[in-house]
């Protein structure tokens, strides 16, 4: 009798911890790969209600307008699995395009670089005062925000500054490869090598540990202070790359290019599956959150009736409905 209930006991233990596991693959896969679901049930919608929005033409525009946004958001996945935040690309998007446009007389070698290796030396900055000073990534990157900005500024007079005589730059702007926009082959080639690093590397493994937690990571051995500035010095590269590429785009470097560019970055990544807490997340998730906002938008320009406002609004709803679900399902795991 006893010997009967004692099995009956485990069997029900067994059960419990198969029904218990079941659902955290459940939940794991609606956080990680919810936004995919989404933008291809919105995709579909779009398909029906317009015939002008699977043309080519029209999902080249929508790669093409995102491809500058894209760079930012591969940035900001590295910075938010960490459990940071970065406020200053979008700043450094315009200065890195003023810089572009000012230095394109010397050859687009330098017109390329120059913007990255500033921006980038900007992300270092960020990096060392939120890693070793132990400062609040939010002040930081707030602060860099609106010192950026104001150097912009400074920097083009408040006006913008044409790129004079510079093709070079111009094509890796506005010219395309086998057909496609060069922006939207350098932002996908951006994110292709991100998963590698997330997936693949060493350092992608430090990233999550990190942001599972400062102590527990440096229990397991890692450098958490050179993870933290990598992650930044990246997110300050590849918005010093996106001001360049978009001051091709625009043949042109305008200071106040870029603004709300980051909370974007930070939308998408969040709307991806990456936890604002850190600790999870994924490239693959990033591309699809900034295809989905992509997408919303162009469906919004599609009706014609609609201005931009609309897209702001149901942007903020969308964000706020999918944090909800992210952190219900992270307490369902949890508990």
């Amino acid at each position: 009798m006893s010997v009967s209930a004692s099995a009956g006991g485990f069997s029900g233990e067994r059960e419990g911890a198969g029904d218990s596991e079941r659902s955290d693959r459940i939940f794991g896969l609606v956080q990680e790969r919810g936004a995919f679901a989404v933008l291809a049930v919105l995709v579909i919608i779009c398909s029906f209600a317009f015939d002008g929005f699977l043309t080519g033409r029209n999902l080249e525009n929508i790669l093409l307008h995102n491809s500058f946004l894209g760079l930012l958001v591969v940035g900001q996945t590295f910075v938010i699995i960490t459990g940071g935040i970065d406020l200053s690309v979008g700043a450094l998007v315009a200065l890195g395009g003023v810089l572009a446009a000012q230095s394109s007389g010397r050859g687009w070698v330098v017109a390329l670089l120059f913007p990255i290796l500033v921006c980038g030396a900007i992300g270092l900055l960020n990096g060392v005062l939120v890693a070793k000073a132990r400062l609040a990534p939010f002040i930081v990157t707030l602060a860099a925000l609106l010192g950026v900005r104001g150097w912009a500024l400074l920097k083009s007079g408040s006006v913008t500054v044409p790129v004079p005589g510079a093709p070079a730059l111009e094509s890796f702007g506005r010219g395309d490869i086998l057909g496609i926009a060069a922006p939207v082959w350098i932002m996908l080639a951006a994110f292709a090598v991100g998963g590698l690093v997330l997936n693949r590397t060493r350092y992608g493994e430090a990233l999550f540990a990190v942001g599972g937690g400062d102590a527990a990571a440096r229990l397991a051995g890692v450098n958490v202070d050179r993870v933290k500035i990598i992650a930044y010095v990246v997110s300050g590269t590849l918005a010093g790359l996106s001001g360049a590429l978009l001051a091709g785009f625009l043949n042109a470097g305008q200071p106040l290019v870029g603004q709300q560019f980051e909370l974007y970055a930070i939308a998408a990544v969040v709307v991806g599956g990456t936890l604002l807490t850190g600790g999870a997340g994924s490239m693959a998730g990033s591309l699809a959150g900034l295809l989905l906002f992509g997408v919303l938008q162009n469906m919004i320009n599609l009706v014609g009736t609609l201005t931009s406002y609309v897209q702001q609004m149901v942007s903020g709803l969308f964000l706020i409905v999918v944090v909800t679900i992210q952190t219900y399902l992270a307490r369902k795991r949890a508990g």
